[in-house]
């Protein structure tokens, strides 16, 4: 079965009102190839989730940049699974190594949220990635095998979860994974799902690449047999976002 090729743009902590509006407003005007090619989810920040929904696609669709690993209550300043679902927010992503590096988010704790958000109706974007030390002193696969296993332990049924592999030592700093580096992960992370879970899981699940992903890189990056995707970071507010939708042309065809 032909894994669905599957775009997010996280916007991270950026926009205003007005920007916010402005970006939707671009990507509800693009030509891109039909949903039955790609599917597309923006992850704007919490206080825009509404608006977007509201003004958005309704082939594209919303995420929201994390959530908290149980039901809500005490919990100043989280927002939990429940009150996505009750927004009508189909999506969420959980993991991220901005999150797990500033924050201290444990494996653990991530591999937690992934299973709490699935539970609840979500489905879910989980990140995973190493440093510059780890890729240097040669522990990459391990370190991206830790962190899929505090997943995998928690979570029995795959079909919700987009694994995102995104080398930290790439995001935002205009490196980028080669696309042989990135294929020879998204390889060992198929072969880790393969021997962990299922074939097929191994089989189905999309694992998208994040990390200075642009316009210019995108379309060799998507010919890569095991890379479904990509997870936009800065570029995801940029015109050239559309360009990265329409990579997924390349890999139909490929």
């Amino acid at each position: 079965m032909a894994r669905k090729f599957f775009i997010g743009g996280n916007w991270k902590c950026n926009g205003t009102t007005e920007e916010v509006k402005k970006i939707v407003a671009t990507l509800n005007e693009a030509q891109v190839p039909p949903h039955d090619v790609v599917e597309v989810v923006v992850s704007p920040p919490f206080v825009f989730l509404p608006l977007v929904k509201s003004l958005l696609r309704p082939d594209f669709h919303v995420a929201a940049q994390n959530c908290w690993v149980k039901k809500g209550g005490a919990y100043t300043g989280e927002v939990s699974a429940e009150m996505l679902v009750n927004l009508g927010i189909p999506w969420v992503i959980l993991g991220h190594s901005e999150r797990r590096l500033i924050l201290n988010e444990s494996n653990e704790f991530v591999g937690d949220k992934v299973a709490y958000a699935l539970a609840q109706g979500l489905k879910v974007i989980a990140c995973v990635g190493e440093t510059l030390e780890q890729r240097e002193s040669g522990s990459t696969v391990n370190v991206v095998a830790a962190q899929t296993k505090a997943i995998a332990e928690r979570v029995s049924n795959w079909a919700n979860v987009v694994l995102a592999y995104e080398p930290v030592w790439a995001i935002g700093t205009g490196k980028v994974a080669t696309p042989a580096q990135a294929q020879e992960v998204h390889s060992e992370l198929r072969k880790w799902l393969h021997a962990n879970t299922s074939s097929e899981v191994a089989a189905t699940t999309r694992i998208i690449y994040g990390g200075s992903v642009n316009g210019a890189n995108c379309k060799e990056l998507a010919v890569q047999p095991d890379v479904d995707g990509f997870l936009v970071g800065g570029a995801s507010l940029k015109p050239e976002f559309i360009d990265i939708i329409k990579s997924a042309q390349v890999k139909k065809s490929a």
